[in-house]
């Protein structure tokens, strides 16, 4: 929430004991930082977001995507709720971009 208001809603895939590429994260604080951010850079997604600290994973992004078949382990981002996953995701990474700061600590709440 920012300043008491739902600015965008998150979608993960299910727990699947911390496997890379397939499973959430688990529950806690994280540091992120920009990722892809540079005008020169060569990742695949860009202008988005990386979370440090993760045990036993590395490259969790916040980007775009509508459907767990697009997380790859990462989190997606959206405005809307739709059927099996989010929606108007671009407009959501947009926003972020606009109101985010370089570095800051995410916290993932929610039980296995």
């Amino acid at each position: 929430q920012y300043q008491g208001a739902t600015l965008c809603y998150t979608l993960e895939e299910p727990w699947k004991n911390n496997e890379r590429g397939v499973s959430c994260i688990l529950p806690g604080v994280y540091s992120v930082v920009r990722h892809g951010w540079e005008d020169d850079a060569t990742t695949h997604f860009k202008r988005v977001w990386r979370l440090l600290g993760v045990s036993g994973r590395e490259a969790i992004l916040i980007h775009a995507g509508n459907t767990t078949d697009d997380t790859e382990g990462c989190i997606l981002v959206g405005k809307a709720i739709s059927d099996g996953g989010v929606g108007r995701s671009q407009e959501a990474v947009q926003m972020l971009r606009e109101i985010l700061p370089e570095t800051f600590m995410l916290e993932i709440r929610g039980s296995l």
